[in-house]
C-alpha cells in the first residue's frame, strides 16, 4: 500500500467535527501543503487509492447501486483516474505565474496573476456516483494546495464506510472525512471554510448557500434539472435512439446529466418510439432484471418516487418493477402532456418521456420557459439548428449527437448556469475554483 508519510495503517477514531476543521486549518497554515512536490505526493496518494483498492470501491458501489464492476470502473473509478492523470500531466503549468500587461505611465513594472490556494474546503458529494463526486473534486482541491473535508453520502453507506475508512489512510492528516445524515452536514456547515464545493439538488443547495453567507464562503453548486433532447426529422433515428438510451439508462438513470425528457420535432415521434424500444433490447436483453450492467435504485423513498409517475403518459417499453429488489425496467413513455407530475421535477432515474413539439420554434421556446438545465441535447443534421440551439437557449452544456460525452472531457469546464448550479470544474477550472487569483505588482524603487 503506497500511503502518505505519518498515516495511520488503520482508519482514525472519529474526531468530532470542530476539532477536525480546526486540525486541517493548523495543517494548512504550516505551509505544507503549498509547494509543488507535496501537491503532486497527495495526487499520487490518491491514485494509489484508486488503483490497490479498486475492488473494495467495487463491491461498494454492487451493495449500494447495484453496478457492475464494469461500470464502477469506467463510471467512477476509471473517470476520477483520468482526471487525476489529467491533473498530474499539467498543474505545474497552469500554476505558474502568469504575466499581465502594465500600463504604460505605471513602467517600469512587472504584474502577475498568482493562484493561491483558498484553505480548509468542504466537499459535499451525493449518492448517485459516490466515489466519483467525492474525489474528482478532491483532485483539484488538493491540487491547488488546500486542506479538505469529505462528506459522502449516508445513502450510499457502503461507499462512503469505504471513503471513510480508506482516505485518511493514504493521504493522511490533510482530509478529514464525516459520515453521516443531515445533523452532520447541518454541523459542518455551521463551520467556517474558505470554500463549498456540494453537488446534489437544489432545495439543499439553497441550504448550503445561505450557511455559506454567514462566513462568506465562496460556493460551488452542482446541481440538476431537466436536461432535454432536441431530435429533429433528418436525424439517423436508430442511432439516436441507442446513444439517448445509454445516456439515459446508465446508472438506471440516476445521473444529473442524463437525458430528462425528449421533445420530438414534427413527425418523429412514432418512429423514434420504436428504435427505442429496440436499443433498450441491445442494451438489456428481454429482462433488463437479469442484465449484469443495469443497476438500481438508490432507496425505496426513490422508489416510490419514480414508480408514481408511471402513469403520467403511454408506456412504450418497460414500466416493469420491483420494489424488494429496487428494481425499475428502463422506461419509455409518449404521449405525455407538459403539465404532467414527470415533467415537473427531474425525474433521476429509468423513465424517459418523449413529447412532440411542431416545429425548432416551439422546442426552443418549450425550453426556455422552464429553469435553464445543466445540459442540452440536440440531435439533427442542420447546421442551423446547431446555432439557433446556441444562440437562443441557456444550459450548463449544449452536446450536439451524444448525451453526456462533455462530463468526460477534463478540458471542458462542468457546471450549470441558474437553477441547475453555478461555479464549474475539472481540469484547470478545478484549479480556479479551490484558488484565489491574486494580484502581484512589484514597482522598481528607482
Amino acid at each position: 500500500m503506497t500511503a502518505l508519510s505519518g498515516s495511520s495503517a488503520h482508519a482514525p477514531v472519529a474526531e468530532d467535527i470542530p476539532t477536525a476543521v480546526a486540525r486541517l486549518r493548523a495543517a494548512f497554515g504550516t505551509g505544507r501543503t503549498r509547494p509543488l512536490a507535496d501537491r503532486l505526493d497527495r495526487l499520487a496518494a490518491l491514485r494509489a487509492l484508486l488503483t490497490e483498492q479498486t475492488e473494495v470501491f467495487q463491491e461498494a458501489l454492487r451493495a449500494d447501486l447495484g453496478k457492475s464492476a464494469a461500470e464502477s470502473y469506467r463510471s467512477e473509478i476509471g473517470f476520477t483516474l483520468n482526471e487525476l492523470d489529467h491533473t498530474v500531466a499539467h498543474v505545474e503549468e497552469w500554476l505558474r505565474p502568469r504575466p499581465a500587461a502594465v500600463p504604460e505611465p505605471f513602467r517600469p513594472a512587472e504584474a502577475t496573476v498568482v493562484r493561491d490556494p483558498l484553505g480548509v474546503v468542504l466537499i459535499i458529494a451525493p449518492w448517485n456516483y459516490p466515489l466519483q463526486l467525492a474525489l474528482s473534486p478532491l483532485v483539484g482541491a488538493l491540487a491547488a494546495g488546500n486542506t479538505a473535508v469529505v462528506k459522502p453520502s449516508e445513502l450510499t453507506p457502503a461507499t462512503s464506510a469505504a471513503i471513510a475508512e480508506l482516505l485518511p489512510r493514504y493521504l493522511g492528516e490533510t482530509v478529514a472525512v464525516v459520515e453521516g445524515a443531515v445533523p452532520e452536514t447541518t454541523a459542518l456547515l455551521e463551520q467556517r471554510f474558505d470554500h463549498i464545493f456540494y453537488t446534489g439538488n437544489g432545495t439543499v443547495g439553497r441550504i448550503v448557500m445561505a450557511a455559506a453567507a454567514r462566513h462568506l464562503t465562496p460556493v460551488t453548486l452542482e446541481l440538476g434539472g431537466k436536461s432535454p433532447v432536441v431530435v429533429e426529422p433528418g436525424a439517423d433515428l436508430a442511432v439516436t435512439a441507442r446513444r439517448i438510451a445509454r445516456g439515459k439508462f446508465l446508472n438506471a438513470g440516476q445521473t444529473c446529466v442524463a437525458p430528462d425528457y425528449v421533445l420530438a420535432v414534427g413527425d418523429t415521434a412514432a418512429e423514434l418510439e420504436k428504435e427505442l424500444v429496440a436499443a433498450v433490447h441491445e442494451l438489456y436483453g428481454d429482462d433488463p432484471a437479469g442484465a449484469e450492467h443495469y443497476g438500481r435504485i438508490v432507496s425505496e423513498r426513490h422508489f416510490d418516487r419514480l414508480t408514481a409517475l408511471l402513469g403520467d403518459g403511454r408506456t412504450v417499453t418497460g414500466g416493469t418493477h420491483d420494489r424488494a429488489a429496487r428494481y425499475l425496467a428502463p422506461t419509455v413513455l409518449a404521449d405525455v402532456e407538459p403539465t404532467a407530475p414527470v415533467m415537473q421535477d427531474e425525474i433521476f432515474g429509468p423513465i424517459l418521456p418523449v413529447l412532440t413539439v411542431p416545429d425548432l420554434d416551439a422546442a426552443i421556446a418549450f425550453i426556455n420557459e422552464r429553469d435553464k438545465p445543466l445540459a442540452l441535447y440536440a440531435f439533427t443534421e442542420s447546421a442551423q439548428t446547431k446555432r439557433r440551439l446556441a444562440e437562443e437557449t441557456s444550459s450548463g452544456a449544449l452536446n450536439f449527437g451524444l448525451p453526456v460525452l462533455h462530463l468526460a472531457m477534463p478540458e471542458l469546464p462542468f457546471g450549470g448556469v441558474g437553477g441547475s448550479g453555478m461555479g464549474r470544474y475539472h481540469g484547470e477550472y478545478s484549479i480556479d475554483t479551490f484558488s484565489h487569483l491574486k494580484a502581484v505588482v512589484d514597482k522598481p524603487l528607482v
